[in-house]
């Protein structure tokens, strides 16, 4: 094979064909020469789809599941059930779901690389299952910790991670709409179990809303786990439990700072609006329709998100949408003294609120390559456990030291713009990137992102040229990335 010309001849030379690319010059275009290492393209839908549906259902019944203990803690606050517990413990066992999960991902990344997807989404079932099964039993506040908080945490954890990776595998061009289907499943889930979850503690009392959604849970997500089918062989995906390596590419912490920065934000909005409503002089029902109304918003806002994500750039979108939840915080949230502006606010805030959780993936895709996907976020569940932990307990701070919800407004309102300009300065370094490649290899929409990561020498021209020009190429808005 020729060597390739150098930049300084005419670029309207025929360029030498690039491992994984498709090149063209003044004359016929060239077939693509990417080596056997370089996977077939994503199917783009087929089967793709019955992944997507499957994995909405398990977020659903994971984090949608989990959306509703704001219903079991106003339950557990009104009935004095466990002895001695203090509603500082309650609020606790919430948070210990969400930061197990997270800080699962390290097993669960290991247990898909030795044992397989669907063994580990397999045993996350049992565990979740398990959890709220023993629930039921509970008697004493510890009970409670290790079953509804940890072991639940564990359980969802082991389905969470062993699953978001599984549908950016199956789409190319529709990979943000897919994405933004799937984790609707959690905001409609987070509705659906909330007014369900109500209707039987009052009907069937606590032991047996427990055993009844531990029961139900169990059957659905088997049923997923049972469908779903990953393309991790196809793709050669790596599948470490801590890539050290990650931390040297400046992209990648800019988009841990996306991460950072957004669940600062978006956990004091979901966990923040219910307690606000109430601090505004709304009853428990309205506050707890306000709360519904925001999951509404996610569920319906999601799939929008992800489907003007394939058209205007996945990163533009990320960054867009962030900024607009940062704005509508200031904005609505803030004068919001009256129930219809905090039913607005819930919707709008909603829609726009949860953008990480359907860009994540795709984002994390375009980033690093399908190739380092899973160890990708891997690392990023781990680093975003340490805010969503701590963002309400600021939150509440902030109000308890002021005597008013403003800062905890202001504070998500700026972490919100913060986490916007990490994923507006990333853009910069794709638009740097696509331009180094197009420069040396070939031109236009014709560079093959996906088989370019499998060459690790061709595309580190790209990654240099872009981290160089970051800052620069950000301002530029001629290229959808």
């Amino acid at each position: 094979m020729a060597q390739p010309q150098t930049l300084s001849e005419k670029e309207t030379a025929t360029i030498t064909p690039q491992p994984g690319l498709t090149t063209t010059g003044t004359g016929d275009s060239q077939q693509d020469t990417a080596r056997p290492n370089a996977p077939p393209p994503p199917p783009n839908g087929g089967y793709g789809w019955v992944c997507c549906a499957c994995v909405a259902v398990i977020n659903a019944h994971t984090w949608g599941l989990n959306s509703s203990y704001g219903v079991f803690l106003a339950y557990y606050l009104a009935n004095d059930l466990y002895p001695g517990a203090t509603s500082l413990q309650y609020a606790f066992v919430g948070s210990l779901s969400i930061s197990c999960a997270l800080l699962t991902s390290p097993v669960a990344t290991i247990g898909v690389r030795t044992m397989g997807t669907k063994p580990t989404m397999m045993l996350g079932v049992v565990l979740e299952a398990a959890s709220l099964i023993c629930a039921s039993f509970a008697s004493e506040i510890w009970h409670l910790f290790l079953t509804q908080g940890v072991m639940f945490g564990v359980g969802m954890g082991f389905l969470f991670v062993a699953s978001v990776p599984i549908v950016p595998q199956w789409f190319s061009t529709r990979r943000s709409l897919a994405n933004g289907f799937s984790t609707c499943g959690s905001g409609l889930g987070g509705l659906i179990y909330s007014f369900a979850t109500g209707a039987m503690l009052q009907s069937l009392g606590l032991a047996w809303t427990f055993r009844v959604l531990g029961i139900v849970a169990f059957v659905v997500n088997t049923i997923c786990t049972i469908l779903v089918k990953d393309r991790n062989k196809i793709l050669n995906a790596t599948q470490l439990a801590f890539d050290v390596k990650l931390f040297k590419r400046p992209e990648y912490l800019l988009l841990l700072g996306y991460g950072f920065f957004s669940m600062l934000a978006y956990v004091v909005m979901i966990f923040s609006l219910a307690n606000y409503a109430n601090y505004i002089g709304l009853n428990a029902s309205q506050a707890a329709l306000v709360s519904a109304m925001y999951n509404m918003g996610q569920g319906l806002g999601r799939p929008l998100v992800g489907y003007f994500s394939d058209r205007t750039g996945r990163i533009t979108m990320a960054s867009f949408m962030t900024l607009v939840a940062g704005i509508l915080s200031l904005a609505i949230w803030i004068p919001a003294k009256h129930y219809a502006t905090l039913i607005v606010y819930a919707i709008l805030g909603g829609g726009v609120g949860g953008t990480f959780w359907v860009t994540i993936g795709p984002v994390t895709a375009e980033v690093l390559g399908l190739r380092h996907v899973a160890s990708g976020l891997n690392i990023l569940w781990l680093f975003i456990a340490l805010p969503c932990v701590f963002s309400e307990p600021i939150a509440l701070q902030i109000v308890e030291g002021t005597g008013s919800y403003l800062g905890a407004q202001l504070f998500a309102g700026f972490m919100f713009m913060t986490a916007a300009v990490c994923t507006f300065v990333c853009r910069g370094w794709k638009i740097g990137e696509q331009q180094e490649l197009e420069r040396r290899y070939g031109g236009g929409d014709e560079v093959d992102a996906d088989k370019i990561a499998y060459e690790e020498e061709v595309s580190g021209h790209g990654k240099k040229a872009g981290r160089k020009r970051m800052l620069v190429d950000c301002l530029s808005f001629k290229r959808k990335v």
